[in-house]
């Protein structure tokens, strides 16, 4: 089970280096071919696995990881975990975790990667009749913070992508976990131009806007960059806030909520939906005799043909009501 494991792994690596090298949008093209530091790491993590024990662990035993590189409450991120627990509950866990002994709290544990795969677990235990049986296979490794952090940048450069403002938001945590730009580098496999950009990003957009738009598995960099632009106007940013908590936001996408974001911070509102129609019913029980409707161009009644007796009669009333209603109208005046 192990060879298969780290035979999966390594081809993985193999079809990400391809990916990285066909990938030049972020990065200067290099005069020489040079594989990237996350992707050198592999092999060392390789070797490393091949040495290791796989235990199985309750998985309530085990904390995040103290840098968090994915964003919490995203409804795509949440529709990918759903699908994840689905595989895991019919076909097992495939890839173990890897966790280092908690730091300050005896017995536990804190994880290095495989964030998905322990909550995918975590909420099979909430489903499961006997929550105790449930385990999680993991490989155990003391590390310091800086190796878990390598460790996360494996999986993440490897078989976890990060979305372009994950890989920001990440950064801003490796910088106030004391990293400098230079030593992120290789952390995010990025150039540090690249890595220049993510803080001119963040430095502009508020955390609290960034986690409402979401990770924006669809959106890049450039659409990052240009709401930044926008959002230099600190009047602009309490224009988008105003949209955060609406229904209309919350339903939409990573791609929508930004565009929305955008939009607001562009002075562009939506259009509010009009009122919809208000229908009074004539009826004697079961018995309808016609329908009014009010809508904003005006009101009609609409009498059924079946009711043609009633339309007579009302029409024939219509002078003596026309009286009626001016009367009332003189005494409100």
């Amino acid at each position: 089970m192990k060879k298969s494991i780290l035979q999966r792994m390594a081809e993985e690596a193999v079809n990400r280096t391809e990916t990285v090298e066909a990938d030049t949008s972020e990065r200067p093209v290099p005069s020489r071919r040079h594989s990237s530091p996350v992707i050198a790491n592999v092999g060392k993590s390789l070797t490393q696995l091949g040495e290791d024990t796989i235990l199985s662990i309750d998985p309530s035993k085990i904390d995040r990881s103290p840098y968090q590189d994915r964003f919490n409450n995203d409804h795509e991120a949440e529709a990918e975990l759903e699908a994840l627990k689905v595989s895991i509950a019919a076909e097992g866990q495939k890839i173990p975790v890897l966790v280092r002994p908690h730091p300050s709290k005896p017995d536990y544990y804190q994880l290095a990667y495989g964030h998905r795969r322990l909550a995918a677990i975590k909420s099979l235990v909430t489903d499961a009749e006997r929550p105790e049986s449930v385990k999680i296979k993991a490989y155990v490794r003391n590390l310091t913070d800086r190796q878990l952090i390598e460790e996360q940048a494996v999986e993440n450069g490897v078989r976890e992508n990060l979305t372009w403002i994950e890989q920001a938001m990440w950064a801003v945590q490796l910088k106030e976990a004391g990293l400098s730009h230079r030593a992120i580098c290789p952390v995010l496999a990025l150039s540090e131009a690249a890595v220049s950009h993510l803080f001119r990003v963040t430095s502009v957009i508020p955390a609290d806007i960034i986690f409402a738009i979401g990770r924006a598995k669809s959106v890049g960099r450039p659409k990052w960059t240009a709401l930044a632009d926008l959002l230099k106007d600190e009047g602009k940013i309490a224009a988008v806030r105003e949209l955060l908590g609406t229904a209309e936001f919350g339903s939409k996408d990573g791609a929508g909520r930004i565009g929305m974001a955008m939009d607001r911070a562009n002075g562009i509102t939506a259009i509010e939906p009009k009122e919809a129609s208000k229908a009074v019913d004539f009826s004697l029980g079961e018995r309808l005799l016609g329908r009014m409707k009010s809508s904003f161009s005006g009101t009609t009644i609409t009498i059924p043909k079946k009711e043609d007796a009633f339309a007579r009669w009302l029409a024939e009333r219509m002078p003596e009501l026309l009286r009626e209603y001016d009367h009332q109208s003189d005494h409100v005046k």
